[in-house]
């Protein structure tokens, strides 16, 4: 989800080759879908950020409801236990229509902290595991990943330059920590060896080697861990890494997914939405892609050019 529509400043990188390939359109009427997981049987949850429901997408188009939550759920993984786990931003963000499209806005008087939820597929019952750490509220929760060992890497965009962060916490429900403070940062994900955890972060892309549970040193030679500047005018959203090792971002409000590679011009993927906030990797050959078009409430699919990072879990 993304930190805000405040203008980026100015510089960037140069960008590759720019792609618009073929997209089909497989659900539509949505309310700024999100968080997308593909799932062993074909079908693919996410959320519906302003419906606060998580919500469910069958191979033959049909849409159903799987629960109705409280707050802002924003950004979904699968546990070692199978499970659903949810960072939920609280409520952050309010909802306007601006040229047809729906634009997150300030948030809402009334929000107050966001949490992290257990979703049990079967019984339909949701978990409240963390709503703070170190007795310090979590503000936004915005997306997590699980590394092998079955704990969870979380990004909280905050509401300030100052009170956002990463955390990594373990699934019971028994221990979370804040591992860095960050401003705004908001897609998260694992390299395909689990080493390097990436984070996208206002307008830029950065790189932690991970050193122990929970523990970050950034990656390259910047203090801060940052490899990438993703343009003048982008914000981050949502991230995905692929097998290869490429770090795709979602870059608001151009509507497209910059591909970083190390060593090489990144390239870039335009889809019809200048809101297109996340992409989920799966398929026989991770090579089936949905994509949310949240400002359009439209999910749509397609085939991509290189095979996605295998989640360490998978339901």
């Amino acid at each position: 989800m993304l930190a805000g529509l405040a203008a980026a400043g100015a510089g960037g990188a140069s960008a590759g080759p720019s792609l618009q390939p073929l997209i089909k359109i497989v659900a539509e009427g949505l309310r700024f879908p999100e968080g997308p997981i593909a799932m062993n049987d074909g079908s693919l949850l996410f959320v519906e950020i302003e419906r606060r429901m998580v919500s469910r997408l069958w191979p033959g188009g049909r849409v159903d409801t799987v629960v109705q939550l409280t707050g802002g759920p924003n950004g979904m993984a699968v546990g070692p236990d199978g499970a659903i786990y949810v960072a939920n931003n609280g409520g952050r963000f309010s909802f306007q229509k601006i040229n047809g499209l729906n634009v997150p806005g300030p948030p809402p008087p009334d929000h107050s902290g966001g949490m992290i939820q257990r979703l049990d597929l079967k019984t339909k019952r949701v978990t409240q595991l963390y709503d703070s750490a170190h007795g310090r509220r979590l503000v936004a929760p915005d997306d997590l990943v699980f590394d092998r060992h079955g704990a969870m890497w979380i990004s909280d965009i905050g509401k300030t330059p100052v009170d956002g962060g990463l955390y990594y916490a373990l699934p019971n429900g028994r221990f979370i920590s804040r591992v860095r403070s960050m401003d705004a940062p908001n897609g998260i994900g694992l390299s395909p060896d689990g080493r390097t955890l990436y984070v996208s972060a206002v307008r830029s892309l950065y790189a932690f080697t991970i050193t122990g549970p929970g523990r970050l040193t950034p990656a390259g030679p910047r203090a801060d861990g940052m490899i990438a500047d993703l343009g003048q005018g982008a914000i981050a959203d949502s991230l995905k890494v692929q097998a290869d090792g490429g770090i795709c971002v979602c870059v608001l409000p151009r509507g497209a997914v910059k591909i970083v590679n190390r060593g090489a011009a990144p390239s870039l993927i335009s889809f019809p939405d200048p809101f297109s906030t996340n992409l989920a990797f799966g398929g026989h050959d991770m090579r089936d892609v949905w994509v949310t078009l949240s400002g359009t409430g439209r999910i749509g699919r397609l085939r991509w050019l290189s095979a996605g990072s295998r989640p360490a879990f998978t339901a």
